[in-house]
């Protein structure tokens, strides 16, 4: 916000109105897009009891590549959903100023992007419908579901971080429902005045929020940093070549985290286009995420050069005979994925100009999402690919019903995400009123800069 935001300061209706656009009245071109959203989304189902029915055939697994497409969505995906609890989490418990017109829609991020992840495995595993053996429980037979094996993990880790995630998203929300209790009418109102909890806005009930979502932030980091290190562990503890490394959780972290914030950053500049938020989410939010995915650019090339220069001074036949494929076959995506993610956004990065405009860094984050799905994909399939008897080497490709699946996926993220914003307060509007109660902008020379108007007192005042 700057300095000619005096309305916003002075009206907190008004602040409300303009942070609010995306709940209005849908219109024919939301309506428009709900269902070409909803039709690609059937029409990935469609493909995927196609699949079930007719088998595993269907898609270009075959030995030894027996993971694909799917695994690599799925790793894909989880990584995405460290953007936004994660990002949430450490922003809350660092005060950064600057956090408050991301949070909603990145702690929102997380929890589709999990939903969407979290059904690859079930995808994956072949006669689907025996899924209930992932789940830790007793039955008739007197069996257990192995322990051993990493689809267990993944169950245990996906489903804690999930009800973690949505827990800490509503927890966030309450505040903000109870806003929109007081300027809505009708079912709406109803609606909100159920999802707010009675919650009214006194002093008590403010300290008492910032105590819980001060423990939920601090609780909420490591089970996301646990839940990716598990998906690493899914590869590390497999003896096959290019897997077997102990570098893979926090190889694995941090390019989920760089994944994620590039995902925040395309996201939050979608929804400043679409819902003219322009004098919320302004340059400084943006600058501060390229500052944040320049730093991960250089931390995830750290990383893989630390891997490949392991495998290079190891010299094992097996791995060293999976980066020489890199040079064959998978050379287009070796190349999209150190292009991408490093040769070329890490100089851009550099560049404050380019952090300073929205739409180059917008590209930047897209080459970003692109690279970090050719480098999961390189994880997965050349190490299968190349396993330690060439006789049984095999290129892999996905089919038609992979890309359809995958595809679904995509739409059914963006279906989930378009009905959020339009039925919730997509923007944090408590926090925004929050900081703009606690801060100024006052002209420095030719720069305009905040600073504290009064001092911090955690009891807040009604909603306005």
């Amino acid at each position: 916000m700057n300095g000619n935001d005096h309305l916003a300061r002075t009206d907190p209706g008004a602040l409300y109105r303009e942070l609010s656009r995306s709940n209005l009245p849908a219109t024919k071109r939301w309506f428009l897009g709900v269902g070409l959203l909803a039709i690609a989304t059937l029409w990935g189902i469609g493909c995927f009891i196609y699949q079930m029915k007719t088998g595993m055939g269907v898609t270009g697994l075959n030995r030894p590549v027996m993971w694909g497409s799917f695994i690599t969505s799925f790793v894909f995906w989880i990584g995405l959903s460290h953007s936004g609890t994660l990002i949430s989490a450490i922003l809350r418990l660092t005060n950064a100023t600057w956090r408050a017109p991301i949070l909603r829609g990145a702690e929102a991020l997380t929890a589709f992007t999990l939903m969407v992840g979290g059904l690859f495995p079930l995808i994956h595993i072949g006669r689907n419908w025996r899924f209930y053996y992932m789940i830790p429980y007793p039955n008739a037979r007197g069996l257990w579901p192995n322990l051993r094996s990493p689809l267990m993990w993944d169950a245990v880790a996906i489903n804690t971080y999930l009800l973690g995630s949505l827990t800490f998203l509503y927890f966030g929300m309450i505040p903000d429902l109870a806003i929109a209790r007081d300027h809505a009418t009708g079912w709406r109102k109803k609606f909100y005045n159920a999802l707010a909890l009675g919650f009214r806005g006194t002093h008590n009930e403010w300290r008492r929020y910032h105590i819980a979502s001060t423990i939920f932030a601090i609780l909420i980091i490591p089970v996301a940093v646990s839940v990716h290190s598990i998906v690493g562990w899914d590869f590390a503890m497999a003896k096959v070549p290019g897997w077997h490394s102990t570098i893979f959780a926090p190889y694995f972290v941090t390019g989920a985290i760089f994944s994620g914030i590039a995902a925040v950053v395309i996201v939050m500049a979608t929804l400043r286009k679409v819902f003219h938020l322009e004098r919320v989410l302004t340059v400084v939010q943006f600058e501060n995420l390229g500052k944040l995915l320049c730093t991960m650019s250089l931390l995830w090339g750290y990383f893989y050069f630390s891997d490949f220069l392991t495998v290079w001074y190891n010299r094992n036949p097996e791995e060293w005979e999976v980066f020489r494929s890199y040079a064959g076959v998978f050379l287009p995506l070796f190349l999209v994925m150190i292009g991408c993610n490093f040769v070329v956004s890490f100089p851009l990065l550099c560049m404050r100009r380019v952090r300073r405009s929205i739409p180059a860094l917008t590209v930047v984050s897209i080459l970003v999402v692109i690279g970090m799905y050719a480098e999961r994909f390189l994880i997965v399939v050349p190490s299968l690919a190349r396993r330690n008897d060439p006789f049984i080497w095999h290129n892999y490709f996905p089919s038609w019903v992979e890309f359809s699946i995958m595809a679904g996926a995509l739409s059914m993220f963006l279906l989930l995400y378009t009905i959020f914003t339009k039925l919730f307060p997509i923007m944090a509007v408590s926090d925004i009123q929050e900081h703009l109660f606690h801060t100024t902008d006052r002209k420095i020379g030719e720069a305009t800069v905040e600073s504290i108007a009064m001092p911090h007192d955690t009891g807040k005042g009604g909603h306005g």
